[in-house]
């Protein structure tokens, strides 16, 4: 049985090796002129003829490319992976109208489990007892080791309400849990008052129309309160890049907020140009390591104009711009094709923001992110 276990891995190792050498011609040129000896490549195509002829199994080339693909892509950073026929329609779908989810917010690196690194408040998996540390070594049956961090997010979610059964690695214990699906959020913004602030605008995810509904939600509250303007973040992890610049540009006037670093270190700048809508409104905003992507961006470019306090727990570093190639059989490809710095050079992706407050990571509940907000600056 091992045996044939390394084997199974071995033709996948070649299968990748093979997909790599045939690609790279179209979009590394150069590399194989320089990197691919003929001997190398003599060398590959005969390993491919005797898997071929003389491994005791046939296998199935679909499993065995697909296979391929995942190890190729989801190797290439966290962002980047592999997206299976179902994974491409539910991605396509969470843009348009959201599909019921588990509240759980993974973040995953290749060659390891998910982490969970946050949980919605009453959502099914906060009701069955998740909590960010935890890792998930299955969905639904799956091995989640191979799969990329897309793919393990989308595998939670579903277009109909039926449950999920997840395997969770809690320290020495191992737990078996069956998790519901339901819509979490009625849009993407919620608005509540708390003592001392402006509110707190919890913010689900950053699709349009966001930045519009944040407009309907505070605009009658801040003239009749006093204290900073709350934005939460917490646990927010999708949504648009030009959505997030919007949402700054509500706060903040500035030619230049940031780049885009792109392939061959071409720069493509961000600018909040337009006048803002709530200028001298002051800002705390709150991060924690489940805080990803645009929300980031947002929260590390109001952070280094000053514009506001950031209160929370570091994050990891997931600000990039992803496109979607689709692939002949329904499958397809994201990738990461540019990385996120803010305006003073300080690059986000795979480094993430420090918060000017921290907390602690076990006391994550919204009266602690208050206290600290409301507390006065202590003297160093």
């Amino acid at each position: 049985m091992f045996t044939q276990r390394v084997r199974i891995v071995l033709i996948t190792a070649v299968v990748t090796l093979s997909i790599f050498f045939l690609l790279e011609r179209r979009f590394l040129p150069g590399v194989t002129a320089k990197g691919i000896s003929p001997k190398g490549q003599e060398l590959l195509a005969r390993v491919v003829q005797l898997i071929k002829y003389d491994y005791l199994e046939e296998k199935d080339p679909a499993k065995t490319m697909e296979g391929a693909f995942k190890g190729l892509a989801n190797s290439l950073d966290a962002l980047s992976g592999y997206l299976d026929k179902d994974a491409v329609a539910k991605y396509a779908q969470q843009k348009e109208s959201r599909l019921n989810e588990t509240g759980i917010v993974l973040f995953k690196r290749a060659g390891m489990f998910p982490l969970v690194t946050g949980v919605v408040e009453n959502s099914p998996a906060d009701k069955k007892g998740l909590k960010a540390g935890d890792y998930l070594s299955t969905i639904d049956d799956r091995t989640t080791l191979l799969m990329s961090q897309m793919e393990s997010s989308l595998a939670l979610k579903a277009k109909d309400a039926a449950p999920v059964k997840v395997r969770v690695l809690r320290e020495n214990s191992t737990l078996d849990l069956t998790v519901e699906r339901t819509k979490l959020f009625n849009g993407p913004v919620s608005y509540h008052g708390a003592e001392g602030t402006r509110g707190i605008l919890k913010v689900h995810y950053l699709f349009p129309p966001c930045v519009g509904e944040i407009k309907k939600a505070i605009g009658p509250h801040l003239k009749t309160s006093k204290g900073p303007l709350v934005l939460d973040f917490t646990n927010c992890a999708e949504g648009d890049l030009e959505e997030a610049r919007k949402l700054i540009n509500l706060f903040l006037k500035a030619d230049a907020i940031g780049f885009m670093e792109k392939k061959a270190g071409a720069k493509v700048p961000f600018a909040c140009a337009d006048a803002t809508a709530f200028k001298d409104i002051p800002l705390s905003v709150w991060v924690n390591q489940a805080t990803m992507g645009p929300a980031e961006a947002v929260a590390g470019v109001l952070q280094e104009f000053k514009r506001a306090k950031l209160v929370g727990l570091p994050t990891f570093g997931a600000v990039a711009q992803l496109d979607f190639f689709p692939l002949a059989d329904g499958s397809g490809l994201v990738l990461t094709s540019g990385v996120f710095h803010l305006n003073s050079g300080t690059k986000l992706f795979g480094e993430g923001l420090k918060p000017d407050i921290t907390l602690e990571v076990g006391d994550q509940s919204q009266a602690t992110f208050l206290k600290k907000t409301l507390s006065p600056p202590t003297n160093p």
